[in-house]
């Protein structure tokens, strides 16, 4: 590995010579892979009566585990039920320190492409209200995608400016988590791209993001909540320092410490890090901060229920397709366009913000119709349908490649399609034979 000789002088002077020898020595070993149950659909404890993927879990993620390296776990129809999310070990540790509390409203400041928001929005377990933002409006694709997965009903997701945020939510957060962007030391095992692109005017730039989003961060937290800054990086200017200088800048703010366990080290301002020489994966940098103080309720004027006369084309679907309270969560319905979503109440007004997806996209209306949404499938279960279909592993495939299937002794209509009793998308019958409705884009290649 070709480490620049300038990063390789501060390593040393971080851990010192003996410990940097063994960090070298990481280098010569293969990156760890892993992959995070999702809980709102599936268990830990289904999943290991019959696993697929490997069994040796990431002690510091409750639902986390090590691939093993042959595992394929793109490439297999539980992936596109959304029952897991692909994710390198140390990334799983935000998340995972930060506390969250059923009912809580989280925002995940810098969440793009989604591995942290889904796993916050899984240990909400549907409560509360997570905000899922990325100010790249690419990514943010990706990030609706995994939310949509996931079969996470409570979200917003957004591609706004932190200081933008800040004017919409001042102290309306019970936890935030910043994974903030930064210089990328602790991938450079596993993407030596990120060693091509290192310098002093990557981190100086890094850094002054860093500064402003815990600013604006701060403003939108209540008192009593928390926030949990975290980077990819072992630069002590992204780290130590950031956290050093907001805390001598904010005096309502306190370090919670990190529990020294699991390989974590922690070092100076009761921070943690994880380095690939001492844990299972590649590295990270974790604080855990609190604002102090008495919490005051701050009113928020929140969407209202908006339907027009279009809403009886859904009613109409509902009566022929779903049972009752198939809901995951208390919400109201809101028309965006010829799009129809369900919203989790108390979403307050987002007038002015650009907002990808309020709470769970139900479908569009066409012509004289409703036409249910991928998202919707994958936020239901069978015991939600009147009419499912159950897949074979080859049926599956075929399915999420697009393809048409012939079924026998099916009524016609919509139906929810799955595999072993998990949802992939929708179908519909007409004379045995399975009309696709699987979306396009997300076919399996």
């Amino acid at each position: 590995m070709n480490l620049p000789q300038e990063y390789m002088e501060k390593m040393k002077h971080l851990l010192g010579e003996k410990e940097f020898q063994q960090y070298l020595a990481s280098f010569e070993q293969k990156s760890k892979t892993g992959f995070r149950i999702n809980s709102l659909k599936w268990s830990k404890e289904q999943y290991v009566k019959k696993p697929l993927f490997g069994i040796e879990p990431v002690v510091w993620c409750e639902e986390g585990f090590y691939c093993e390296e042959q595992a394929r776990p793109a490439k297999h129809p539980y992936y596109y039920a959304g029952l897991y999310y692909i994710q390198e070990p140390s990334a799983m540790s935000p998340a995972s320190v930060l506390p969250i509390e059923k009912g809580d409203y989280v925002l995940d400041i810098c969440a793009a492409p989604g591995g942290k928001s889904t796993q916050l929005g899984a240990r909400l377990g549907q409560t509360g209200i997570l905000v899922s933002n990325d100010i790249s409006a690419g990514r943010t694709k990706a990030l609706l995608k995994n939310i949509e997965l996931f079969g996470i009903c409570n979200s917003i997701v957004m591609s706004e400016t932190p200081q933008k945020l800040s004017n919409y939510f001042q102290n309306y957060f019970d936890k935030i988590l910043i994974d903030a962007p930064c210089s990328g030391e602790g991938m450079f095992r596993k993407d030596s791209d990120m060693i091509k692109k290192w310098n002093h005017e990557l981190i100086h730039f890094c850094i002054e993001q860093q500064k402003e989003i815990l600013e604006y961060a701060a403003m939108m937290l209540k008192a009593g909540g928390m926030i949990l800054y975290s980077t990819c990086t072992f630069s002590p200017e992204e780290n130590e320092e950031i956290i050093k200088q907001f805390l001598q800048l904010h005096q309502e703010f306190n370090i919670v410490p990190i529990q020294q366990k699991w390989g974590f080290e922690i070092g100076r301002e009761g921070c943690a890090r994880l380095f690939p020489h001492k844990i299972k994966g590649e590295g990270h940098f974790l604080a855990l901060l609190q604002k102090q103080g008495t919490k005051t309720e701050t009113f928020f004027e929140t969407e209202k229920e908006q339907i027009d006369k279009r809403i009886s084309f859904f009613e109409e679907f509902e009566k022929q397709v779903l049972y009752p309270n198939w809901q995951k969560t208390k919400g109201i319905y809101k028309i965006y366009g010829d799009d129809l979503c369900y919203l989790p109440e108390n979403v307050p007004m987002l007038k002015g913000l650009r907002v990808l997806r309020s709470g769970l996209q139900l479908g569009t209306f066409k012509k004289n119709r409703f036409e249910p949404s991928q998202a919707f499938a994958l936020a239901l279960t069978k015991q939600n349908v009147k009419n499912d279909i159950d897949l074979t592993y080859d049926e599956a495939v075929r399915y999420l490649k697009g393809e048409t299937i012939s079924i026998l002794e099916q009524k016609d209509g919509w139906c929810l399609v799955g595999i072993d009793g998990y949802a992939l998308g929708w179908g519909k019958m007409q004379k045995g034979r399975l009309k696709n409705k699987y979306r396009t884009a997300w076919k399996w290649e």
